[in-house]
């Protein structure tokens, strides 16, 4: 069987075995995602992958699984001994910045000017753990780069009036040309989460180094040369592309 919506997945769920596949994005309720390993273990395949779609949903999972490519010291914290740990490493930054899980279009990002500060949230009872945080790259430049089969677009975003760049936060953004290694350091973080295709959010540093911030399978294209509509059309062409494959192999 071929399965592209999360109701029809729910209602055939017992059926499924190995050689039937889901195709889509996998929306399932946190309570629910335990499912996921017992149809892996039946062999059901997915497309995106399983890890893809876990990360793009997940800033935690983000940070854990490709914190090289991200700022130094960057971490997760699950609790506030977490705050803790990292307080040395973390005084001589002038500002930090933390994320929120599951928070998306700038919304659940906050500066603050020390680590310490959100230690005293803590001792207050006021985080909702977890929450990613990261060291803030003063005078970066931030990128949404669009991959998708041969596809490649990068344009820059740019708020003079909040260090979220986001476009829904009153953002505005301007093509610009990618350079081989912005590609290459997007390809190598596709290879590690297993993306089929991505939205990328990196930073260029005055080092002229890239820093990974977030990546996801889907977000906002409001910048962008190639819209929703032409990237979804890309994005079938690569599900048929995979089925495609399947069906050769079966």
């Amino acid at each position: 069987m071929i399965i592209r919506k999360v109701h029809e997945l729910k209602s055939r769920y017992h059926e499924l075995g190995a050689g039937d596949v889901f195709v889509g994005f996998l929306s399932l309720r946190q309570e629910e995602q335990f499912k996921v390993l017992d149809l892996l273990h039946r062999g059901v395949s997915f497309f995106p992958s399983l890890l893809s779609q876990f990360m793009s949903r997940s800033k935690v999972l983000q940070a854990d699984i490709l914190n090289q490519f991200m700022l130094p010291d960057t971490f997760v914290a699950y609790r506030g001994y977490d705050l803790i740990r990292n307080l040395e490493r973390y005084c001589h930054y002038e500002k930090i910045v933390c994320k929120r899980e599951r928070k998306h279009l700038g919304r659940g990002v906050s500066s603050w000017s020390s680590l310490e500060e959100l230690q005293s949230l803590d001792a207050m009872d006021a985080l909702q753990y977890p929450l990613v945080i990261q060291p803030f790259l003063r005078d970066a430049r931030d990128f949404r780069v669009v991959i998708i089969d041969s596809y490649v677009e990068v344009y820059e975003r740019i708020n003079p009036y909040t260090f979220r760049k986001n476009l829904a936060q009153k953002g505005t953004a301007r093509p610009i040309e990618a350079d081989d290694s912005l590609k290459v350091f997007c390809e190598k973080i596709m290879h590690r989460g297993d993306f089929p295709y991505a939205l990328l959010d990196v930073l260029l540093g005055r080092d002229n180094r890239y820093y990974l911030s977030e990546i996801s399978l889907m977000g906002g294209l409001r910048g962008s040369r190639i819209g929703q509509e032409g990237f979804m059309r890309l994005k079938t062409r690569l599900e048929n592309e995979f089925l495609s494959r399947i069906s050769i192999r079966d």
